[in-house]
């Protein structure tokens, strides 16, 4: 297949393919080689995915075929291929987490959010890749290599969720599913003009327990608001295995996005007190703020919002990390990413008093957070002071002295509180690069997110503009 061709599938929405499917118009196992045809063409230079069995998806696919002749309805996401991130785990498929020290590690079980994918009609279309065990905000990692940016292949597509990033950005497949625990979904998304929507804490559970389990989250990437309502609609609800799982009543995400959030009160931070903008990119998030007051929202710019909680955060997320990686950086501290054993060596010096001290920094931080709310409906920042940047690189020029995740000032705080967030993309810098705007809402709230995201989405600029890869 000629690198410049494109399938009949690239670049159409999650909701287009399940309606075709739905509508007779096309077989899952036509979607499923339409998309295999497009990663055949593009993963070369791309490196979307840790793991990939084109036999199994075409198995799975046929099988939905069956059913389908069977009249039975295969579901809401019905022949839709779908991957997720390799810090998830899905039978068929290893589980390394990026890391040569996991590489070959089989676990024989379905997480919950692929349990729910698989029910709901989705083919499992693989594992993407992923910085080594999520510790990296670029996308790279010593066992998959190097995994670029659809939009200029000189440049990363954030992380950890990178290849998900890629996946999706570059027409391949309308959605992904990735992890963050202190902006991996957010991050990626802004520096590849994509939608990235964190739910609240607990709303999609995490099972097998994650080395951070009290800061991760679950969710999807996708090139449009609705998409990611409808990944939500089937992933996010109660799971006993997780104790942190919302056991409350589901949101109807799909219909927030038909409302309209006139007279919403937003606060805009450009800096939330600490962080260092672009010029650019600041200049571009103002520009998007009048799409919000075309919405019928009011406005509000509120230049220091609370103090940076870099210390509370990277305390809970080193710490969870490097217990479970004790053991490999003992006996295997070579074939771990230099970056990525640095912080962790930090993270041992912390004695226990150190880390209680923070955990109570961190219930403050929220409180402190909750109070500002009780006047704001939603706070918009920048999703990232910086656009894409060259690969190789672990912290932005510019931004020295930050950690390979610290440098993302705007992500970390909201893992911390739990609140969900989304990046929506507010347009392109000179070069062609995306620009995120962050949306965060009151503790679940995501209807009210969508809503926004949603609207915000609709008098975007350039709406189908594609990356050359």
């Amino acid at each position: 297949m000629p690198t410049d061709a494109r399938s009949a599938t690239a670049f159409k929405t999650a909701q287009v393919l399940v309606a075709e499917v739905r509508g007779g118009h096309a077989a899952p196992s036509d979607i499923a080689r339409s998309v295999l045809d497009d990663i055949q063409a593009r993963d070369g230079a791309l490196n979307c995915f840790a793991s990939l069995n084109p036999d199994d998806v075409i198995a799975q696919a046929s099988a939905l075929d069956q059913r389908l002749a069977r009249g039975e309805d295969l579901g809401p996401l019905a022949g839709l291929p779908v991957s997720v991130k390799d810090l998830i785990v899905a039978k068929g498929h290893p589980t390394a987490f990026g890391s040569l020290t996991m590489q070959g590690n089989v676990i024989d079980l379905d997480a919950p959010v692929v349990e729910r994918l698989r029910a709901a009609g989705a083919v499992m279309l693989g594992k993407t890749t992923t910085s080594e065990f999520g510790c990296k905000a670029v996308g790279d990692s010593p066992l998959t290599g190097i995994t670029r940016n659809p939009w200029n292949t000189a440049k990363t597509p954030g992380g950890s969720s990178c290849g998900a990033a890629a996946v999706v950005a570059s027409g391949i497949s309308p959605v992904a599913i990735g992890t963050d625990g202190g902006g991996s979904i957010r991050i990626p998304a802004s520096l590849t003009g994509l939608v990235g929507f964190k739910g609240h804490f607990g709303r999609v559970p995490a099972y097998p327990a994650a080395a951070v389990p009290t800061l991760i989250h679950i969710g999807p990437l996708s090139r449009r608001v609705r998409d990611a309502a409808l990944m939500m609609s089937v992933i996010s609800g109660f799971d006993e295995r997780d104790p942190y799982s919302i056991a409350g009543p589901k949101p109807d995400y799909l219909a927030a996005c038909e409302r309209r959030p006139k007279g919403l009160r937003i606060a805009y931070s450009p800096t939330l007190g600490y962080a260092r903008p672009d010029p650019q990119v600041a200049e571009m998030v103002e520009a998007g703020l009048g799409r919000l007051e075309a919405a019928g929202c009011q406005i509000d710019v509120v230049e220091h919002v609370f103090d940076d909680p870099v210390k509370i955060w990277m305390t809970e997320f080193y710490a969870g990390v490097g217990t479970r990686l004790k053991t490999a950086m003992e006996t295997r501290g070579d074939d771990i990413d230099p970056a990525v054993a640095n912080v962790l060596e930090g993270a041992y010096s912390l004695s226990a008093t150190d880390h209680q001290e923070q955990m109570f920094e961190r219930f403050q931080f929220r409180d402190r957070v909750r109070a500002f709310f009780e006047d704001y409906d939603i706070l918009a920042t920048p999703a990232l002071p910086v656009t894409a940047f060259d690969v190789g690189l672990n912290v932005p020029p510019g931004h020295k002295g930050r950690d390979a995740i610290s440098w993302a000032y705007y992500s970390y705080p909201f893992n911390l509180t739990g609140q969900p967030a989304v990046s929506v993309n507010a347009g392109f810098d000179a070069d062609g690069l995306p620009v995120g705007i962050q949306l965060v809402a009151r503790s679940l709230a995501e209807e009210t997110l969508f809503s926004l995201a949603a609207a915000f989405e609709e008098d975007g600029p350039e709406p189908d503009r594609r990356p050359s890869q």
